[in-house]
């Protein structure tokens, strides 16, 4: 059996991996194949496929959308896209742009609540990658404001955070619109994260093609509704452990994978998509 993994970030967003290393892990972890699908970029695509190239690894090119829908927060991943369309790159100059003066805002939020984080330490760990929250709570930890990781997330930066900001411009329809017009299949990340499984028939009505069924933080319980529902609603499945690296070393590499079944019906849905 070949295995794959369909979640995987690197140092250009905000894992902790070069695409060298997740390359070189994926390969001692045994994958056939793995997707690159850092939040919002695109960057270290080439990078990963020319790092596999001849070593026995595919490399699917893809992405992680950030999208707001009433207040929340929505993740969704594009598979198979054409990374190197010009339109399509030139939207997400404009979507870091955004994550900039997201982490501008949080850092004022903390501010009126006694912690005074320097955005710039922030964007010293984040580099030239994508800036995101995960950045924010290793610079809090780093600087020694907050303890650890999960505590800022806990008592700052959860969802219903008090400095947590949304501040997204896409809605799941356009983030999955935007995925489709650079020739990639959109699938809905982590749905559990939702916290409202209703919300999922709407997403199908805006075109969503996947549910992110296999998910380190699902239940077998979960994992059986999404595949159930997946079913019902003919959308396509797909799975991997969201590692990012050291950022979050209880996830590895291959900690969680899928049948290499599930990136042949990925590339059959995006021929489908022509």
């Amino acid at each position: 059996m070949k295995y794959a993994d369909l979640h995987l970030h690197t140092l250009f967003s905000d894992g902790t991996y070069t695409p060298e290393e997740l390359v070189s892990g994926s390969l001692k972890a045994g994958l056939a194949a793995i997707a690159v699908v850092d939040h919002d970029t695109v960057d270290a695509v080439s990078p990963s496929i020319k790092a596999a190239e001849g070593r026995g690894l595919e490399v699917l090119p893809g992405i992680e959308l950030s999208a707001a829908f009433n207040g929340q927060e929505v993740h969704i991943l594009g598979y198979l896209i054409d990374y190197r369309d010009k339109a399509f790159l030139k939207k997400l100059e404009s979507l870091k742009e955004n994550r900039v003066e997201r982490i501008y805002a949080m850092s004022a939020k903390l501010k009126g609540l006694g912690i005074d984080l320097d955005p710039q330490s922030v964007f010293a760990l984040s580099g030239n990658g994508t800036a995101g929250r995960l950045h924010v709570a290793r610079a809090l930890v780093k600087e020694g404001l907050v303890g650890s990781v999960p505590e800022v997330f806990q008592k700052y930066l959860g969802d219903n955070g008090p400095a947590y900001v949304l501040g997204f411009r896409f809605s799941p329809g356009e983030a999955i619109e935007f995925i489709k017009d650079a020739g990639g299949v959109p699938v809905l990340a982590h749905p559990y994260i939702l916290h409202n499984d209703e919300l999922i028939p709407e997403f199908v009505k805006s075109g969503i093609m996947g549910l992110e069924a296999y998910y380190p933080e699902h239940s077998q319980g979960m994992t059986n509704f999404y595949l159930d529902l997946a079913g019902k609603n003919n959308l396509l499945v797909t799975g991997g452990s969201d590692c990012h690296g050291k950022a979050k070393p209880e996830v590895r590499i291959g900690s969680l994978k899928v049948p290499y079944e599930l990136v042949e019906k990925l590339k059959e849905a995006k021929k489908n998509l022509r």
